[in-house]
């Protein structure tokens, strides 16, 4: 939907950083960091609405993204007017359907024209079913929300919020390897997993402990590489040492965990979001395992949200060609 009576944002200068992520440290690190790099070329698909073009102004502005917009062009142009969002060096395709606009984008990318991909104004699942079809690379796709927070010493990785709905152990364990190798890209060394659960003991009539213990005896096994592995944990067991000492729970990861590894979709979306809008969470969202990196935010999502993303993509994107070509 147009968003009509919202004001026009105010836009920093060319390589700054939105005041909204003055209290995000680690995620502006990652901002600077991109910024280090060439604007990367992204297809947005279906760029119809305020919030996405907003989102994709602040990134062009940052230095991090030169984006193609598809959609309705008609409502594009009308948008980028009201927003004084200049189109001079900013290409616009014509797509009239989510269908349309989510197979050109594919069509950029397959023909070198786009780096990544950006989730406009449409549901997750019109993208990710042609991303799945026609970018696949072998691997498991997946999604990866970062989430910066006041009153944690550390980023937090929580996997899959977005893609894979009630994922079994094979593909519980594609989707931590995925977040594992994401953590070690962005520089986590040998980053610490917690397997979610309700509870921290294994109970053969809740599916998820025993997943949970299998993945952690598969790192042991050096099945899953790089990386600390412990579960079944409770939230409250992976995020607090003190919670986990009162419990007598012994664990590597208690109070220092970087991945969140959840039992479902439902899960890990809802404590995602539950760490947004009740503890002040920065958050971004990236899918990892296409042939291009995707930014998938969420269609509420503030714009400090896209721009963390964008930079995550870049970021991605570079230091991925840099390890292919050594």
């Amino acid at each position: 939907m147009e968003q009509s009576k919202t004001s026009r944002p105010e836009i920093e200068n060319t390589s700054a950083i939105p005041a909204s992520l003055n209290n995000s440290p680690r995620l502006e690190h990652f901002i600077k960091q991109a910024q280090k790099f060439e604007p990367l070329s992204v297809a947005v698909v279906n760029a119809e609405e305020y919030y996405v073009l907003q989102g994709m102004m602040e990134a062009q502005e940052a230095g991090l993204v030169k984006p193609t917009l598809i959609g309705k062009q008609e409502k594009i142009h009308r948008l980028c007017e009201r927003m004084e969002y200049s189109l001079t060096c900013t290409s616009v395709i014509d797509a009239r359907t989510e269908d349309a606009a989510a197979q050109t984008g594919i069509e950029r990318v397959k023909q070198k024209k786009a780096a990544a991909l950006a989730k406009g104004w449409i549901h997750t699942d019109a993208l990710m079913r042609p991303v799945v079809k026609h970018l696949s690379t072998g691997m498991r796709v997946s999604h990866v929300f970062i989430a910066e927070l006041p009153t944690y010493p550390k980023l937090l990785y929580i996997t899959d919020a977005a893609i894979n709905i009630a994922p079994d152990l094979n593909i519980k364990t594609a989707i931590l390897k995925n977040a594992i190798y994401l953590a070690r890209l962005l520089g986590v060394k040998q980053p610490k997993v917690a397997v979610l659960s309700a509870v921290e003991v294994v109970k053969p009539g809740i599916q998820s402990t025993i997943d949970a213990a299998c993945l952690s005896k598969m790192a042991d096994r050096g099945q899953i590489k790089h990386a600390i592995i412990d579960g079944p944990l409770a939230f409250d067991n992976a995020i607090s040492l003190q919670a986990a000492e009162i419990k007598h729970i012994t664990s590597p990861v208690s109070g220092d965990v970087d991945i969140l590894l959840a039992p479902d979709l439902n899960a890990a979306n809802i404590l995602a979001k539950d760490l947004e809008y009740l503890a002040s969470a920065t958050m971004a969202g990236i899918v990892i395992g296409a042939q291009v990196p995707i930014l998938l935010p969420s269609r509420s999502d503030p714009p400090k949200a896209r721009l963390v993303a964008a930079a995550l993509a870049v970021l991605m994107h570079n230091r991925q060609q840099i390890i292919d070509n050594n």
